[in-house]
């Protein structure tokens, strides 16, 4: 069957998910990484978004972008970011085959405090796969930057973070937000998983009235029984 169009408005927040094919490892060494980052830099400049989080781990890329009116289309980012690293990964180590698995996975994101719910999930995503016990301590994310104030040249300036903090009180109330994730979150645990939007309820509800694109994924398959024998919501909604 041909795929179906993705719906993807331009000046909005995305969190953009791109995984190995097979869950592959797609960075082997220091300079895969790096060659990354050079690249998210070239495109960053030629479709004009912006970059607010990432997280670059193992076997795949989180991404928070937010596309502009005079900069190119979603697709068009990912699609030059995506085949630009296979390029150098198959180059490098001669792979053939399918690099990325299937298309890159994304979700609208509302410009406020789920946008900073949403960084902090990409950045805590080291702690939840067991690689670090604090986000600072992994290398190749934005929470240095985003927490910490360190220069970031991948980075812009935060879209909310003048909304929600004083400026002298924005690096160290981020890291008590994300603390705070951590602590009764469980680092966010599942938190994106089956989401097409992430927002307040009017957000969604805006969204979905504008574009009809529904807020979660629908299950395949048959619905769960309930105790009684008769259909009942899915356990991982």
């Amino acid at each position: 069957m041909p795929r179906t169009a993705r719906i993807a408005p331009k000046e909005y927040v995305y969190h953009v998910l791109t995984r190995g094919n097979n869950k592959q490892n797609i960075f082997k060494d220091e300079d895969d990484y790096l060659k990354f980052i050079d690249i998210l830099k070239k495109y960053r400049e030629k479709y004009q978004f912006k970059l607010y989080h990432y997280v670059l781990m193992t076997n795949h890329i989180h991404l928070v972008i937010e596309t502009t009116e005079k900069g190119g289309e979603l697709s068009q980012i990912m699609k030059g970011i995506n085949l630009s690293y296979a390029q150098h990964f198959k180059n490098k180590y001669k792979y053939t085959g399918h690099f990325w698995q299937d298309r890159f996975k994304s979700i609208l994101i509302s410009k406020d405090e789920y946008l900073l719910a949403c960084g902090s999930y990409v950045e805590l995503n080291p702690v939840r796969a067991r690689m670090v016990k604090n986000p600072k301590e992994y290398r190749w994310s934005s929470y240095g930057a985003n927490a910490y104030g360190k220069r970031d040249d991948l980075l812009d300036d935060h879209i909310i973070y003048d909304k929600l903090f004083h400026d002298q009180e924005i690096r160290r109330e981020y890291r008590k937000f994300v603390q705070q994730m951590m602590e009764t979150k469980e680092a966010m645990r599942g938190e994106m998983e089956r989401r097409k939007i992430y927002g307040s309820g009017a957000f969604i509800q805006e969204v979905n009235e504008r574009f009809k694109i529904e807020a979660m994924i629908k299950d395949r398959g048959r619905p769960r029984l309930s105790s009684d024998g008769k259909g009942g919501e899915n356990e991982n909604k």
